[in-house]
């Protein structure tokens, strides 16, 4: 072999196990960020405080963005009839976020959870240890992947039995209900455009009263709470 076949050979094994070399230290570099991000979810409660948006995915820390104006008020009304509906019938509890809701592989903070009476032993100091009987999320342009994708799918391998997915934006609300399959079916309100809901029983309402909310009283009366 000439001494020019030589130095090439030698450059090219050179060049080889530089670009080998790099290529493990790129590994080396994102398996000890991949470490560093995921904590257990001990861990995630204890740093986190009630200020903190923020939601817990198989290990990984998840920050969320602050919510609009809308949203807050869409949170507010559902908030203040679902929890006096609620009471008045001794049906359970209602929370809004930020609250902790424990899954399998998760931990996240619907806009709004109820938890029947018979399963209120899932309820800890800091958070709800297993599913909700019925989770609302509001939709934003930032969270719309996480609503309609993996918590969807999150939520129905849980089997809460009912999820409903509001978008303020489009003005369109879709109540979802497991079926006999454990899957989610989407369930239309009914002619006169009210939805009634599976897990509270007797609670339905029209709507359009998500986007146009009437006077509170005006929904107790209807609702035959006072």
């Amino acid at each position: 072999m000439s001494k020019q076949m030589k130095e090439v050979s030698l450059a090219a094994t050179y060049t080889q196990r530089a670009e080998k070399g790099l290529r493990q230290r790129i590994l080396d570099v994102l398996q000890v960020e991949d470490e560093v991000q995921r904590v257990s979810y001990k861990d995630f409660l204890a740093q986190i405080d009630e200020d903190t948006l923020a939601e817990w995915v198989n290990g990984e820390m998840i920050m969320t963005s602050p919510a609009s104006r809308q949203h807050q008020e869409i949170v507010r009304f559902l908030t203040i009839v679902f929890s006096t509906f609620v009471e008045q019938h001794a049906l359970g509890v209602v929370l809004p976020a930020p609250f902790q809701m424990k899954l399998a592989n998760s931990g996240r903070e619907p806009d709004l959870l109820y938890l029947a009476e018979e399963h209120r032993e899932r309820l800890k100091t800091t958070y709800l240890d297993g599913r909700a009987d019925l989770v609302v999320e509001i939709i934003s342009p930032e969270s719309i992947g996480r609503d309609r994708g993996d918590k969807f799918y999150e939520y129905e391998q849980a089997g809460i039995p009912e999820y409903w997915l509001i978008d303020p934006q489009r003005e369109r609300a879709e109540f979802y209900q497991l079926d006999e399959r454990a899957l989610y079916q989407l369930v239309p309100s009914d002619a006169e455009g009210v939805y009634h809901s599976a897990q509270l029983s007797g609670f339905a309402f029209p709507v359009d009263w998500l986007w146009s909310p009437p006077p509170v009283l005006d929904v107790l009366r209807y609702l035959n709470l006072i």
